[in-house]
């Protein structure tokens, strides 16, 4: 698995390096970021830090993702390709809420419609895509099946094939969307989105690692085998995404020289969506992404609490981890022991994924 290595290698020297680089030309054309107002006071000093760092992660995925294939003289396959143009195109949508913001100077970038109707464009595209190129052996690089930890009997194509087809865009388009708005709203504090995603992906760069050792196109598969179409190239996605994720956190650490801004968040988010439904674990997802997933619901609990009981909230304010600045929580302190939940979810998820291989195993296998 030289590629894996080489891919992860890659991106995070790229990230690392170019990262600096790209701070300088940002501060060069005053590309700052603009801090919302009803938000913590302790922000404001953020104010004017360079933002759209998501560029330097999105460049260092593709040249690692690409060295590491080049390296090891392999032809990336469909499945990483699609989630490579998953990630550019919603990583494009971020990229134009981000320079709206900084050339109208405000907190608000894209009109809300303009943002929907932009990652619906992607997604859809996506969702049709992921149904074609199939392998040798018929498999595509995604299908029809809700899956767990494996594609599941619960098939949208059991309505006939175009309902099913319809049923898979709107359900991945539910998951694009929630994983990008997750990302979107864990990066709210210096350096947590992106160890979150570092932790995601490096779980993720094991898990399609292991599907490959236990690949049904192996001549020596067993009856536990996983059908996924191209594991080894999610693999190598994910190592490179894990990578660029882990160079840029050195610079987005606390105190941030850089944001990475909708640019970022977007794109990540739409990786993750991605890498989910090619690797047929979706649901899984939700258990290795539970850090992401808890933030997502304080803010529902708090925008749903406050509606249905005239103004009242749960939270002194969400996502979460505003609310724990406001209890007087550092940020650092809230930064680290939220990578410890989000640890801890990404060890919870991998360990069930491996614990259902050894427990299906049949005797003698």
């Amino acid at each position: 698995m030289r590629a894996v290595v080489f891919a992860g290698g890659i991106s995070l020297f790229i990230a690392l390096l170019g990262t600096p680089l790209f701070i300088r030309f940002l501060t060069r054309h005053q590309y700052g970021q603009f801090i919302r107002h009803d938000g913590p006071a302790s922000h404001l000093v953020k104010r004017g830090t360079p933002t759209m760092g998501g560029v330097v992660i999105i460049l260092a995925t593709v040249l690692g993702w690409m060295g590491g294939n080049l390296l090891t003289g392999r032809t990336p396959y469909a499945s990483s390709m699609l989630v490579m143009l998953l990630v550019i195109g919603l990583g494009f949508v971020g990229f134009l809420d981000d320079y709206i913001k900084i050339r109208q100077e405000r907190s608000l970038g894209l009109k809300a419609r303009y943002k929907i109707l932009g990652q619906a464009v992607v997604g859809i595209a996506f969702a049709v895509l992921v149904l074609q190129f199939p392998n040798g052996d018929g498999v595509t690089p995604a299908s029809e099946s809700i899956s767990f930890l494996r594609d599941t009997a619960l098939d949208l194509a059991y309505w006939g094939p175009a309902v099913g087809i319809i049923l898979f865009v709107i359900w991945s388009n539910l998951l694009i969307t929630a994983w990008s708005n997750a990302v979107n709203l864990t990066d709210g504090l210096d350096g947590l989105a992106t160890g979150a995603a570092l932790i995601f992906f490096g779980a993720y760069t094991i898990i399609c690692v292991w599907q490959y050792n236990q690949w049904c196109s192996l001549e020596a598969a067993t009856s536990q085998c996983y059908e996924v179409r191209d594991p080894r190239d999610l693999a190598i996605l994910c190592a490179a995404i894990a990578g660029a994720a882990f160079g840029f956190l050195w610079w987005n650490a606390s105190p941030a020289k850089i944001f990475m801004g909708d640019t970022g968040s977007l794109a990540l988010g739409g990786a993750i969506a991605g890498v989910t439904i090619l690797s047929r674990t979706e649901l899984l997802g939700v258990i290795i992404g539970g850090l992401f997933v808890i933030i997502v619901a304080s803010s529902v609990i708090q925008i749903g609490y406050f509606k249905i009981s005239g103004g009242k909230r749960v939270f002194k304010m969400a996502p979460l981890h505003h609310h724990f600045e406001l209890l007087g929580w550092g940020e650092v302190t809230i930064v680290i022991r939220f990578w410890i939940i989000a640890g801890l979810a990404a060890a919870a998820g991998v360990g069930i994924f491996y614990a259902e291989w050894i427990a299906a195993l049949p005797p003698g296998e």
